[in-house]
């Protein structure tokens, strides 16, 4: 599917605004998108009422001071449309030159309108032809320098107008570098009827240190002398201005704003791309390693503390805390060492310091909560499983035992009443009477002293679960904190793999293929 470039622009500010709000971007990068310029050509002038799918040739005369562009759309025009001469070079002046058929669609946002001069003809032969003569790109007057790269991109054909005296103009050559690949480029060396065949061949050498292997130069004179290339020059922007030409203008406009993006676009991307989350990770582990050890030996002795105080005061509260400054301070000192990690592997530290504020608020609850809950159902059960069982059969049999032994003593007394009433001699005795009371206390005694030695520490059973319940908690912290970094790894791809998505989308649109030796591939500079 093909993506207009205006959509793939908007929806990559829109990825942009929403990476910069959650910190992942920094405002620096995300200037990257929102400076791109959006002017271009096509929003310049309305279609042709004759022809809708039509749009003029926008053609520039640029050049320094004194080399004749406004005398040349002059002559173009046959009247003094543009200033030229002596005021010319304090002039801030832009003139527009166009048919009358045209109708002009919106002046370009932040052009003042006092700067621009509209002027109309009604010559057929230049209907698809729209001249601006801009303003001395060299002028000590800041304001033109302005003016002219304001205009740039709206601009198809650049007439760079040069003199024999004046063609290694510096500041005019820096802007046909920097601009050279945006715009079509004709040549023009005015006033030739000064100049020399050494300063023409010189001048086309260096356009081709430039990178035009064949460019269009016209020798020009402001005063017409015979054999001057003012029409050859006509002809070629009209043949320029066939809607082929323009459409092919337009298209490769287009390309190259895509190939921008996508340059910008891989910027971006290339530093997602640099994000080391395994690297981090090992980090974590050997600072969490360290850092359980500390805690660990550091709450040794409130845990001991707080075991005592509940084996001694069963249902009061104790006033021991399990998780103090010190405990707080060893917490943070492993986060901030995290988020300073995550920095130096190239990872947003922002989202991810916010992320790990969760966990420096409500470790202190949640530790001390999973603490006292494992040491409160030690205490429910104290002892391990044997421990329990035997103390319920000692239990048992501290009732049992001694029943038992009652019965049979007491069995032995009926028995003997029984036989006493037919023998008078049948009398239990004294010694019977010993051994039936030792009998019944032994049954008693020998569970219950069993019972007693066989109960658990409740200070023991408290300091085991109060332990237990510690790392558990500390274990529960460090996967917490595992998770959130695994989050933000998930957040951050998710994000990469929006921008490749958009990086597909801008390798999407079709190929402009100019041929080299055509017209259009003479006064384009190559890619």
């Amino acid at each position: 599917m093909a993506y207009d470039y205006s959509e793939l622009l908007t929806q990559a500010r829109q990825w942009a605004a929403t990476a910069q709000a959650e910190g992942r971007l920094s405002a620096e990068r995300a200037q990257l998108l929102t400076t791109i310029d959006t002017r271009s050509t096509e929003s310049l002038f309305a279609a042709s009422q004759t022809d809708p799918d039509s749009r003029p040739l926008i053609v520039a005369f640029m050049g320094g001071t004194g080399v004749g562009k406004s005398s040349l759309l002059n002559r173009l025009a046959g009247q003094a449309i543009a200033r030229a001469g002596i005021e010319r070079p304090t002039s801030r002046e832009v003139t527009l030159y166009h048919h009358q058929s045209l109708a002009i669609n919106k002046l370009p946002a932040g052009l003042p309108l006092d700067s621009i001069k509209i002027s109309q003809h009604n010559d057929a032969t230049n209907s698809h032809i729209v001249w601006i003569d801009m303003p001395d790109f060299d002028s000590v007057e800041l304001s033109n320098k302005r003016l002219v790269l304001e205009w740039l991109p709206h601009i198809d054909v650049l007439l760079y107008v040069v003199s024999p005296e004046r063609y290694r103009d510096s500041k005019a050559w820096q802007l046909l570098l920097a601009e050279g690949a945006k715009h079509a480029w004709l040549f023009v060396m005015n006033q030739w009827d000064r100049g020399q065949p050494v300063q023409y061949d010189d001048f086309k050498q260096q356009l081709g240190k430039a990178g035009f292997t064949d460019p269009l130069i016209f020798r020009t004179s402001c005063s017409e002398p015979d054999g001057d290339e003012f029409a050859a020059l006509l002809e070629q922007l009209r043949q320029l201005s066939g809607q082929h030409s323009v459409a092919q203008l337009e298209q490769r406009g287009e390309q190259l704003r895509r190939q921008h993006l996508k340059q910008t676009l891989q910027q971006l991307a290339d530093d997602f791309s640099a994000q080391d989350y395994a690297q981090l990770q090992q980090s974590f582990d050997a600072l969490w390693q360290h850092t359980e050890a500390s805690l660990q030996q550091g709450l040794a002795w409130p845990i001991k503390q707080l075991a005592q105080f509940w084996a001694e005061n069963l249902g009061q509260a104790a006033d021991i805390k399990l998780w103090d400054e010190w405990a707080q301070n060893r917490l943070n000192d492993l986060l901030d060492e995290l988020v300073l990690q995550a920095a130096q592997a190239d990872i947003p530290s922002k989202p991810l310091k916010a992320a790990l504020q969760s966990i420096r608020d409500n470790t202190e609850k949640n530790l001390t909560a999973q603490t006292e809950l494992a040491g409160r159902q030690a205490l429910l059960k104290p002892g391990n499983g044997a421990q329990r069982f035997l103390l319920k059969f000692t239990a048992i049999c501290e009732t049992l035992l001694p029943l038992a032994a009652m019965g049979v003593v007491g069995y032995q007394v009926f028995s003997g009443y029984y036989h006493s009433a037919a023998d008078a001699t049948a009398y239990l005795g004294t010694d019977f009477a010993v051994h039936s009371v030792l009998l019944i206390g032994l049954s008693w005694l020998i569970p219950f002293f069993l019972h007693k030695k066989l109960q658990p520490s409740l200070q023991k059973a408290a300091l085991q679960g109060l332990l237990k319940g510690h790392q558990q908690a500390l274990s529960t912290l460090r996967a917490e904190i595992k998770q959130i970094l695994l989050a933000e790894q998930q957040r951050n791809e998710s994000l990469h793999q929006l921008l490749q998505t958009l990086l597909a989308r801008c390798g999407a649109g079709p190929a402009v293929a100019i041929e080299k030796d055509s017209l259009l591939g003479r006064v384009l500079l190559a890619e």
